[in-house]
């Protein structure tokens, strides 16, 4: 006794004849000639128990939860008098695609936070279009419960990218598992609790998993400074009547910019073309293959005062032809020449 249903990716739950729900619901479509024995619309029967997956629980959500094919077989056992629900699926191979190729419809960059996920779709300019989404997810309570909060969260991180037609994901490559970190950040007890919940490593896993089934490539970029200069160089100029982005939203676009090799940092405009300095030189970008681009720019040696320095400027040349106290007069020095001999003797 057991009856047997092939998955089909596209259909709700990735299985139509079949179709156990998240929370371990199942029904059945019943035939035609039993429609009359249906407890549900649509000629579906529902059974009155749950099942739960032991193994590979998780990985079987991340499938039904974006509708991938899924199939089911059960089958009852006459000794021990139970039923049992098998769930397989078939892997697809991941076809291996360049980063170029990714990029090219833009990128959905990702600012991934203890209590949601913003996200903002670039263009291959790196330019901010849309608007900003926030997915949010609540990781208190249960295991189950978190596991199904950052499922939920990634399914429509994954759709919101197919609708926006972008086949790439950048993230951050955050690492907080390393104790250097813990340590450096010792006595910010805020900071401390965050990174002990922040599940970081169990969202990255979920989501380059969840993103494979939907041939959507995970770019991880160097988190360094994104915050920082995300909320300096875009928070303002992107802020609006009708829009607030907040310092996450900004934070995704310095890290959406880094996937696409574009600088973060906006110079500032450049000056009037009456003014010594023409219009244009400092407006121009580092290239990609610039090295040191995304670092602080150099100081330079001196004084930070708006004097030239020495040997620049109107007055460069003979600095001791100047009347000053520690220098000579502006005419050449006069010495006397000695009495002859002669004379003195007169």
């Amino acid at each position: 006794m057991f009856r047997a249903a092939d998955g089909e990716s596209g259909k709700r739950f990735g299985n139509e004849t079949i179709r156990i729900t998240g929370s371990g619901q199942v029904s059945i479509r019943l035939p035609a000639a039993l429609t009359h024995l249906a407890n549900a619309p649509h000629g579906r029967y529902i059974l009155d128990t749950t099942v739960v997956f032991r193994h590979r629980g998780e990985e079987w959500a991340d499938r039904i939860g974006v509708n991938r094919a899924v199939a089911y077989r059960i089958d009852h056992d006459v000794s021990r008098g139970r039923w049992y629900v098998t769930a397989s699926w078939q892997r697809a191979a991941v076809p291996a695609l360049p980063i170029d190729a990714a990029l090219a419809k833009g990128v959905v960059a990702v600012d991934m936070n203890d209590d949601h996920l913003a996200a903002w779709y670039l263009d291959v300019h790196g330019n901010p279009v849309g608007e900003p989404r926030r997915y949010f997810y609540n990781l208190s309570g249960s295991t189950q419960h978190r596991d199904a909060q950052i499922r939920h969260a990634l399914t429509r991180l994954l759709h919101h990218t197919r609708r926006c037609g972008a086949a790439a994901i950048a993230i951050e490559d955050l690492d907080f598992t390393d104790g250097r970190s813990r340590e450096k950040h010792a006595r910010n007890k805020r900071f401390r609790r965050m990174i002990a919940r922040f599940p970081t490593a169990k969202l990255k896993a979920r989501l380059v998993a969840m993103a494979a089934e939907q041939g959507i490539v995970i770019v991880a970029v160097d988190p360094a400074y994104t915050s920082r200069w995300g909320a300096q160089h875009w928070q303002q100029p992107l802020t609006s009547n009708i829009r607030k982005p907040t310092r996450h939203d900004a934070a995704a676009v310095a890290i959406g910019r880094r996937a696409l090799g574009h600088p973060i940092r906006r110079r500032t405009a450049p000056p009037p073309h009456d003014r010594s300095d023409r219009a244009g030189h400092r407006t121009a970008q580092a290239p990609p293959e610039a090295r040191r681009r995304e670092e602080p720019r150099p100081r330079i040696p001196g004084p930070r005062t708006r004097c030239a320095p020495p040997g620049r400027g109107a007055k460069a040349g003979d600095q001791r032809a100047q009347h000053r106290s520690e220098h000579a007069a502006e005419q050449p020095s006069w010495q006397q020449d000695s009495i002859p001999l002669s004379l003195q003797e007169r």
